[in-house]
């Protein structure tokens, strides 16, 4: 069920690419606890997410992944998104809740930022607007595994 809109200010995300070069991704501070779990979870993403190829990642030893062009960027260890909810704002895939900020869902036309409600270290997803609808939908089932294998439920998305 989602909840009235608020607004939400959104935070820049560095993802840009150098005319064909890699995806240039932030890295988070991670504890050595986190930074392993994130790197389990990186390792095992798929080559392919929303019918779009795996491409490189600066830096290479980043626990994130970019798919196509433009990327679909994968991130682990991200903070708390702004205007995070479970209970406002949880889609349910595969047995994980995802936050998709209000707006965003609401708006076919906007990018995505959509993060793994309730599991630490937390994992971020962007899905460029070109691929919406389907984008997001087919990146949270991709994921939903990895996060519960690889990542710590902390509070259930009800």
């Amino acid at each position: 069920m989602r909840a009235a809109a608020t607004p939400v200010l959104l935070l820049p995300l560095t993802l840009l690419t150098a005319c064909g070069g890699p995806v240039e991704v932030d890295v988070p501070d991670l504890t050595s606890a986190q930074r392993a779990a994130c790197e389990s979870f990186a390792d095992a993403l798929p080559e392919t997410m929303a019918d779009q190829q795996r491409v490189e990642i600066e830096p290479a030893d980043a626990p994130a992944a970019a798919y196509g062009d433009p990327a679909i960027v994968v991130r682990c260890g991200v903070p708390k998104p702004a205007g995070f909810s479970l209970a406002a704002s949880c889609e349910t895939a595969n047995g994980v809740g995802f936050f998709i900020p209000d707006e965003q869902y609401r708006d076919q036309d906007a990018d995505l930022t959509i993060t793994a409600a309730g599991y630490r270290p937390r994992v971020e997803v962007t899905v460029p607007a070109q691929y919406r609808p389907s984008g997001g939908a087919a990146a949270m089932s991709v994921l939903a595994p990895l996060v519960q294998k690889y990542l710590t439920l902390v509070e259930a998305c009800d």
